[in-house]
């Protein structure tokens, strides 16, 4: 098992640049894939970005060339590093471990693109 803690979110201007982070209560080398997922009112979550243990990502069309993952082992912490930020960036951001064949899900952090 894992919990999973969000921080970062909040109101930016359009073009404008948040960094979201999410701590893990227990290693990050031994999970499997750790994701950022978002849903917009009205909308289905979407996967938006993932970072699998060997290194591999995966990057949403919409999100492609604005925004990075990155982790740091030594905090148990991943980052999602949001640039360019579109209003149609808005929602709720979600931190999701893939243990095995099991999901945790963080409680998610609002961001609000807006002028």
């Amino acid at each position: 098992q894992v919990q999973l803690v969000e921080s970062g979110g909040g109101l930016v201007q359009p073009g404008g640049s948040l960094r979201l982070s999410c701590a893990a209560s227990r290693s990050i080398v031994t999970i499997t894939s750790m994701r950022w997922y978002r849903q917009a009112p009205g909308k289905q979550r979407e996967l938006v970005t993932a970072l699998d243990r060997s290194g591999t990502t995966y990057f949403a069309d919409s999100v492609k060339g604005r925004f990075t993952i990155s982790s740091d082992s030594a905090k148990n912490t991943v980052y999602l590093q949001m640039d360019s930020l579109k209003p149609e960036d808005t929602a709720v951001y979600y931190c999701n471990a893939l243990i095995l064949v099991n999901n945790y899900w963080g409680q998610g952090t609002q961001v609000t693109v807006s002028s």
